[in-house]
């Protein structure tokens, strides 16, 4: 077992003499003539678990010492045991506001050094050992909580691509949706009206949530998802359920946890609203303006413009400019005008978002994986 090392500081030789005698079959022992060599070995590694202290030294009084000591980050935790002639109350006081956890006083007497020493190096051991388990403790709290992150971030995606796989033209629909609901939202926080919802972590839970948002077409009939020409009134009433469908899924989950999750509660709006417009023409409640909850007012964008540029069933892409020209003509009617606003300040990198998940290249596909 490695010996606990204790330094001695103290400009008489015949103190540094007994002290070391004293402690040397047990300990391992540094000594410094001066409070500058004393600092010095402070810093030199192994750091020493105890340091005694001589007060009245000619260079650097032990008050200046231990006021060095505290400041550095590498020496303010080891214990500190003044030795001293100067035994008032007064003095002690002092020293102990200063930061030192013990006094001997001189002459020296072998068995209380012994004992005081022995006291201080348990002591330190037990801190020791508490801050290391405290890591460790943080370190696997942090493991957990970012492998539960991956497996919530996993499970999003598995159950979105799920609903993806009963229409697979969409293909990497839900990526590009996703971070053209990031960009809008990083956008919309310089906004005053938006600027107290969209902080950071709801700004994530957001983006997180995105990818569920047509999870309810999982409930539709494959003659009526993949149709490839227009549906007929009855076939539309029938697609328009997948949005109360998707939400009452996810609320199922929600009613399955004992706590309340709040990335299945921005899903749950997104599902159930993100088809309703600005004017209340949406569905499937006809929620009109504020009434409509901001997660669904910035998918309705992204999803709009997705739809927009890429091929589907049932008809071709769009050009990038026609689709922000006809989402710009829906300001103040299909869409929110600050989200529009804010969609033409992010039009250029929605065109990056949707270049870089391009269903037809093969760099998509290695995007996938990485994100």
């Amino acid at each position: 077992m490695t010996q606990s090392t204790v330094l001695i500081v103290d400009d008489e030789p015949s103190n540094l003499a007994l002290i070391s005698e004293i402690l040397k079959s047990d300990y391992s022992v540094r000594v410094a003539n001066s409070g500058r060599r004393g600092l010095m070995l402070a810093q030199t590694e192994p750091v020493p678990d105890l340091i005694l202290l001589d007060v009245m030294m000619p260079d650097l009084s032990g008050h200046d010492v231990l006021q060095t000591l505290k400041s550095e980050p590498s020496t303010q935790n080891i214990p500190v045991i003044f030795i001293t002639a100067m035994d008032s109350q007064e003095d002690q006081v002092n020293g102990f506001q200063l930061g030192a956890v013990d006094y001997i006083t001189k002459p020296i007497m072998p068995a209380v050094v012994l004992a005081r020493v022995q006291t201080h190096i348990e002591l330190k051991s037990a801190h020791d050992r508490l801050i290391d388990q405290n890591a460790w403790l943080e370190s696997e709290v942090q493991k957990r909580m970012f492998e539960n992150d991956l497996i919530q971030q996993v499970s999003i995606r598995a159950l979105a691509h799920l609903a993806e796989t009963r229409d697979p033209e969409t293909g990497n629909h839900i990526l590009r949706t996703q971070h053209y609901v990031r960009e809008l939202a990083i956008q919309l926080k310089q906004d005053p009206r938006f600027n107290a919802i969209l902080d950071d972590h709801y700004i994530e839970l957001l983006t997180r949530s995105a990818p569920l948002h047509d999870i309810g077409k999982v409930a539709i009939p494959d003659q009526i998802l993949l149709k490839p020409g227009p549906l007929s009134d009855n076939e539309w009433i029938i697609m328009k359920t997948h949005a109360e469908r998707g939400a009452a899924a996810i609320e199922l989950a929600e009613q399955d946890v004992s706590i309340k999750v709040d990335f299945l509660m921005l899903a749950k709006e997104i599902a159930h609203w993100h088809h309703e417009r600005w004017d209340g023409k949406g569905y499937p409640d006809g929620l009109s303006g504020d009434a409509i909850p901001l997660s669904a007012r910035i998918m309705a964008v992204a999803d709009v413009f997705d739809a927009l540029t890429t091929k589907r069933v049932y008809k071709p892409p769009m050009p990038f400019g026609e689709a922000r020209d006809l989402i710009v003509a829906g300001r103040g009617s299909q869409f929110d005008p600050d989200m529009i606003d804010a969609f033409q300040h992010c039009y250029t990198t929605f065109k990056q978002i949707a270049k870089r998940f391009d269903d037809d290249t093969a760099a998509s596909l290695s995007a996938i994986s990485a994100t």
